[in-house]
């Protein structure tokens, strides 16, 4: 075996585990973001804003699965729907910062406008274990909105 490859071994088997570790866990996985992301995109173009919006933002509905959850913004900022707190419908969050001071939902919208779709980081509340963690947001533009599902890492 070559020797100078035994750090990449190590990494690459230390990362394998960790994402056994969260899956075990219960944590969602990015594939499964990316996947409730496009069902939310074809729920909400199969059934419009009004019913797609509550179904996102009920958390007994189809779009809510674990730590993982759809988040809608409009590129205004404000929240259009959230699944882990319907409390935040309808506010405006744009100067919302992590606990970095990262103001994630302009940063969000920002991205949406420039590339459509895209994975953002930053540090938000998980839902289950109700600790500040790192947090991989996939997002995708939809007319004037970005629909985005995240994992905790």
């Amino acid at each position: 075996m070559n020797l100078r490859m035994l750090p990449a071994i190590v990494v690459a088997v230390a990362l394998s585990s960790t994402a056994v570790i969260c899956h075990a866990a219960g944590n969602a996985m990015q594939a499964e973001a990316t996947a409730m992301v496009k069902k939310g995109l074809a729920y909400l173009k199969a059934n419009g804003k009004d019913k797609a919006y509550a179904e996102i933002t009920n958390k007994q509905g189809q779009f809510v699965d674990r730590d993982l959850y759809l988040v809608v913004y409009g590129l205004d900022g404000v929240v259009r729907a959230h699944g882990a707190n319907e409390r935040m419908v309808g506010k405006n969050l744009i100067d919302l910062k992590d606990v970095d001071g990262k103001a994630f939902v302009k940063e969000r919208v920002d991205l949406a406008q420039s590339k459509g779709s895209f994975w953002q980081d930053y540090k938000f509340t998980n839902p289950v274990t109700r600790k500040i963690e790192p947090k991989a947001m996939y997002c995708e533009r939809v007319d004037d909105a970005v629909l985005c599902g995240g994992i905790y890492k």
